[in-house]
């Protein structure tokens, strides 16, 4: 006979807490509604069963008059299960993408924010979730990645997420949190088909599910399937990445240029992955492998939310934004740990000297042991930087005398005859 709720479920808790290293700690999302106060109260008892520490977050994105209610009711939930909560107030700032989108985004950096590197995250999602993820995805015109949803686990810089009940229909929540009579909050936009998912779930599923009952099963079947093959991808394409690179975050682009556009396409989406940065949506990559090949002295730029991609001298960079510079300029005794618009400066000037710092600004001449004096530019030049990192030096100024050249935060790259400066 099949396992019943919540025998099932704590079952798979008990499965996913096993893949929590010991001495780490074990969060669960707690956003009030159904599916997450269950999951908190029976991973408050399979982890008191186990001696293992748990504790709650709960993300208040504020955008509905609701929001106070569902934390009031999160920490109640807690105190009653004596699992320590905390809060945090997100704002969501909608660039260029919905709603959904934006809160998901707001959401994930405060758990980043207050979730210790080496924690565990658990998130209620169900398999009823898992299909509308697929449904939406497809939807969209998504690829393979796409269509695979949401993984059971996923490492995410420095944190494991992990979705217990994926495997489960909402249903069978439903049914443990009455048998159980718990206490939940009701979203009310749960029910406004104005959002994507509410739609599918109101309007569409239902519909599948009349001619279909195992619909969602079936589409979440399916995600597993693409997710599957997703990593299999993502495995033979790391071994290739590695053939690519020559530098940490930048790629030999007539190498890639070789290869087909499909396989191009899976290699930047890897090294995006490999570099914490997410993947750029499909015209904005279409746009960038479409400029892999312009003349080595041309700069191309692509910017998608959360990352940028450059392309110069034949080789492809792929890296955070880089934020717009300040006008900047101070004094500098020398000591080590001058604060600096690119972080704390980690060098010190060991030859006395008072001294000013300020960007590049063009035109600086160094006076080198056994060189002689050079001019910054041609140095710059010989050493292949690209055009936005020397955009993005502070050089070491006694007057109009260049004493050296420094890259935050701690990289010394010239200094004159005479002057010492050291990293620290």
């Amino acid at each position: 006979m099949a396992l019943q709720p919540p025998k099932l479920l704590l079952r798979l808790l008990n499965d996913a807490l096993a893949e929590t290293p010991s001495g780490r700690t074990v969060w669960v999302a707690l956003s009030g509604g159904l599916d997450s106060s269950l999951l908190l109260t029976l991973a408050a008892q399979v982890c008191r069963e186990a001696g293992r520490p748990l504790r709650a977050i709960h993300i208040n994105h504020g955008l509905q008059a609701a929001a106070s209610a569902f934390e009031a009711h999160c920490f109640a939930l807690c105190d009653a299960l004596n699992v320590a909560l905390v809060t945090a107030n997100v704002v969501v700032d909608v660039q260029g993408e919905g709603v959904e989108g934006a809160a998901r985004r707001a959401r994930y950096q405060a758990f980043l924010a207050h979730i210790p590197p080496g924690d565990t995250l658990w998130l209620a999602q169900h398999q009823d979730d898992q299909a509308e993820t697929l449904l939406l995805a497809a939807l969209r015109g998504s690829g393979v990645r796409g269509l695979a949803g949401m993984p059971f686990r996923r490492e995410w810089q420095g944190l494991t997420l992990l979705r217990p009940w994926l495997s489960v229909n909402r249903q069978t929540l439903v049914d443990a949190a009455q048998g159980l009579s718990l206490n939940w909050c009701e979203d009310p936009t749960n029910q406004d088909v104005a959002f994507d998912r509410n739609r599918l779930r109101h309007q569409v599923l239902p519909v599948l599910q009349m001619r279909w009952p195992r619909a969602a099963s079936a589409l979440a079947n399916s995600a597993e399937h693409a997710g599957e093959a997703d990593r299999l991808l993502a495995a033979y394409a790391a071994e290739e990445v590695t053939t690519l690179m020559v530098g940490e975050h930048c790629m030999d682009a007539a190498l890639l240029c070789q290869r087909s556009l499909p396989r191009q396409r899976l290699l930047v989406r890897t090294l995006c992955d490999q570099l914490g940065l997410p993947t750029p949506p499909q015209k904005r990559l279409e746009n960038l492998l479409s400029q892999l090949n312009v003349a080595s002295d041309a700069q191309v730029k692509v910017v998608w939310p959360g990352a940028e991609a450059r392309v110069w001298q034949r080789r492809l960079y792929l890296m955070a934004p880089l934020e717009p510079l300040p006008v900047w300029e101070t004094e500098w005794d020398g000591a080590p740990g001058l604060p600096t618009p690119l972080g704390m400066l980690q060098v010190a000037l060991v030859t006395p000297h008072s001294v000013t710092l300020r960007w590049r600004q063009g035109g600086e001449v160094l006076a080198l042991a056994q060189r002689g004096r050079r001019d910054l530019k041609r140095l710059l030049q010989e050493r292949g930087m690209p055009p936005w990192e020397r955009e993005r030096l502070i050089v070491v100024m006694k007057g109009e005398l260049c004493l050296g050249v420094l890259q935050p935060p701690a990289r010394v790259l010239w200094q004159a005859e005479g002057v010492v400066i050291d990293s620290v």
